[in-house]
């Protein structure tokens, strides 16, 4: 089956993800043996790299050309992968970040590893007050997130939706990580799997592996709902999901 994956660092020397066109074009070899047809390259605009619009989308037409060349049937969109900060909402408005495929319906939005600012909801909540849904990047992966699940739901219920890693659905974060991915799944907490690639090495796709043992462990159905969620975003269409959601102690 064709695949979609909406998060991923395939451009060529932009941040810590592909060091080099021929990188880049190894990675976009190894995601169409996956089955990926299209691709997010969603590069880093946070405190380390400050990937501007604007170079994202040359570096992505770049791509694209050079993947018809080496005739790899592959097609890159843009996107951009941001880190969460005071002046988000106004750096969008003034059209300064990008959206997915620079359309305006959805956005990626991530946060550092151990903490969540206290104006996270807020801010989910003025996003959609654009007309823009953010989308949390690998919340398994954030320990306050992990000791504290309800601070999750809470951003899910102003709005957000949340993208899942398939390397942590397979376990190559741990334990910890991979279990944590399924409570999410299962408190229907979670919306989209994603590979977050970085490299051909140790940050590879993995996004078969990923889909096929959802499908083993919680069925077909909810491997369809997450793909159909990714076309939708895709597509920038709206998702089917429930209005309020709690956190399910029985989960633990």
């Amino acid at each position: 089956m064709n695949m979609i994956d909406i998060h991923s660092h395939i451009l060529p020397g932009v941040d810590d993800g592909a060091t080099s066109l021929s990188e880049s074009l190894e990675m976009a070899s190894i995601a169409v043996n996956e089955g990926i047809t299209d691709l997010v390259a969603t590069p880093h605009y946070d405190g380390r790299y400050q990937v501007e619009k604007e170079t994202i989308l040359t570096a992505t037409m770049e791509l694209n050309e050079a993947l018809q060349r080496q005739k790899i049937p592959l097609v890159v969109h843009p996107g951009q992968e941001i880190r969460m900060y005071k002046e988000l909402i106004e750096d969008l408005k003034a059209g300064r970040l990008l959206t997915y495929r620079n359309e305006g319906r959805y956005v990626l939005i991530e946060f550092a590893s151990g903490e969540v600012p206290a104006y996270a909801a807020a801010m989910m909540y003025e996003c959609t007050l654009l007309g823009i849904t953010p989308v949390i990047a690998h919340p398994e992966r954030n320990m306050t997130f992990k000791e504290k699940p309800a601070q999750l739901v809470a951003l899910l219920n102003e709005g957000a939706y949340v993208q899942l890693t398939a390397s942590s659905i397979i376990g190559k974060f741990g334990r910890n990580v991979k279990s944590f991915s399924y409570k999410l799944l299962k408190n229907k907490c979670a919306h989209f799997i994603a590979s977050d690639a970085h490299n051909v090495s140790l940050r590879s796709f993995h996004l078969r592996g990923a889909y096929e043992e959802i499908e083993k462990k919680l069925g077909r159905e909810m491997r369809h709902a997450l793909e159909r969620n990714t076309r939708l975003l895709m597509d920038g269409k709206s998702l089917h999901v429930q209005d309020e959601l709690e956190w399910k102690k029985r989960w633990f």
